[in-house]
């Protein structure tokens, strides 16, 4: 199933924007959609926290904000933050499904993230939903007398009533991270909004407040979305691989995560693409008060990054990236 062709709807995109860092990434996120993918093809949705007893300060983006992404064709869809809030922010993207068109396929990004190209592009399956694989092995912390990869993941899917052996990828040896089912949330997908939010939501609170006896040396900040999202995918008939690799965290997106290293890893092209979103005067007055954006974009760090790094010879860890940089002051998230 194609996400969008000219006799389709347009598809359904969803990020998060709030004040602070993902107001100003939402906009970069927006001018990238709006340059890569002819219009008409996608609908962005911005969803945004609104204030109340879980956030400690109001969490709604600047006016100006707010108005280049209108200007951009964005939808600002207001949502109440209900079961996380300020104590664990990644629960946004948990919440905000709820405000999506119910029954209309969607994609969900995290804001820190460039599309690179045509969305509509993209053969997504919607009824057989996947996240990003481009992830490292970030949770379990297997602790020497405490329980496996194999007892910790299996007492999630017994909590469910989910089939655990179906899940794994006999490719890769017993106790190996890479052979449980596992995801950087940075994106995913499904046919409906509400569905998957409301299984994606009940999982983690079921987890978050009454964790397995196996998950008694794990830690769940900042790692419940992503040690719920493989649940909720294989719920649904999803899986690995449900996309042709290389388009998203490929040719059609970046995950960059962080300035520093987009500069380090990426491309001379994607650099270019980059500094002329940033470019426009009225782009260019708003970013500059995001400080990574300011250091590395605007006064270049961002190329004293880049002359550190052989693209072509990249450490395998991003441990590899980031201590360097640490070690040389030009690290910044």
């Amino acid at each position: 199933m194609a996400g969008s062709t000219a006799d389709q709807a347009p598809l359904n995109i969803l990020i998060v924007g709030q004040s602070g860092r993902l107001q100003y990434e939402a906009v970069l996120f927006a001018l990238s959609l709006d340059a890569a993918t002819p219009e008409g093809r996608t609908r962005l949705f911005v969803a945004e926290p609104q204030p109340g007893p879980l956030w400690d300060a109001d969490p709604r983006m600047t006016p100006e904000a707010r108005d280049i992404l209108r200007d951009l064709g964005a939808r600002i869809l207001p949502f109440e933050s209900r079961h996380f809030g300020q104590a664990y922010p990644y629960g946004n993207k948990i919440e905000a499904l709820f405000a999506l068109p119910p029954g209309e396929a969607f994609v969900f990004f995290d804001t820190d993230t460039l599309i690179t190209g045509d969305l509509s592009e993209i053969p997504f399956d919607f009824s057989r939903p996947t996240a990003s694989m481009k992830r490292e092995g970030t949770w379990p912390k297997i602790e020497l007398y405490g329980p496996g990869y194999t007892e910790t993941w299996r007492s999630l899917y017994d909590r469910f009533g989910l089939d655990f052996e179906s899940s794994l990828d006999p490719s890769w040896p017993d106790e190996f991270w890479q052979r449980y089912l596992y995801f950087n949330a940075g994106f995913f997908f499904h046919a409906c909004p509400q569905r998957f939010g409301q299984r994606f939501l009940e999982y983690a609170l079921s987890i978050r407040d009454d964790p397995p006896e196996a998950l008694v040396c794990q830690s769940l900040d900042p790692w419940l979305d992503q040690v719920v999202l493989p649940l909720v995918i294989h719920s649904l008939g999803g899986g690995r691989d449900t996309l042709p690799e290389g388009l998203l965290d490929g040719s059609h997106s970046c995950h960059y995560r962080a300035m520093p290293l987009l500069y380090a890893r990426e491309s001379d092209d994607l650099i270019g693409f980059l500094e002329a979103l940033a470019a426009p005067n009225r782009i260019k007055k708003l970013l500059r008060d995001h400080e990574p954006f300011l250091r590395y974009i605007y006064q270049g760090r961002g190329a004293k990054v880049r002359a550190m790094f052989d693209r072509a010879d990249l450490p395998r860890r991003e441990q590899g990236i980031r201590n360097p940089l640490k070690r040389a002051g030009l690290w910044m998230r």
